[in-house]
C-alpha cells in the first residue's frame, strides 16, 4: 500500500526551510487537522482551500502531489 501523502511530504521538513515545499511540509506537520492517512488529492486540495492559510499557493502543493502520483505509482 502507498504511504499517504502526508507521510511523502514529510520528508521535505526541514529546520531552515529554503524553499515553498519545505514551508509547506513545516506547516502541515504542526497542523493536527491535516489529513494525515489521506492518499486523495480531492479530499487534501479542498482541505488545503478551506484551511491550508500557511499555504502561499496550491500551485505549491500541486508540484508536491506530481512528484508525490509518480513516486508512489512506480
Amino acid at each position: 500500500m502507498a504511504k499517504s501523502f502526508y507521510h511523502f511530504l514529510m520528508k521535505y521538513r526541514h529546520p531552515e526551510p529554503k524553499d515553498a515545499i519545505s514551508h509547506f511540509a513545516n506547516h502541515a506537520y504542526s497542523d493536527h487537522s491535516f489529513p494525515k492517512g489521506s492518499s486523495d488529492y480531492h479530499e487534501i486540495s479542498i482541505y488545503l482551500e478551506l484551511n491550508g492559510h500557511y499555504l502561499q499557493s496550491m500551485s505549491t502543493f500541486d508540484e508536491v502531489w506530481e512528484i508525490y502520483s509518480m513516486t508512489e505509482e512506480g
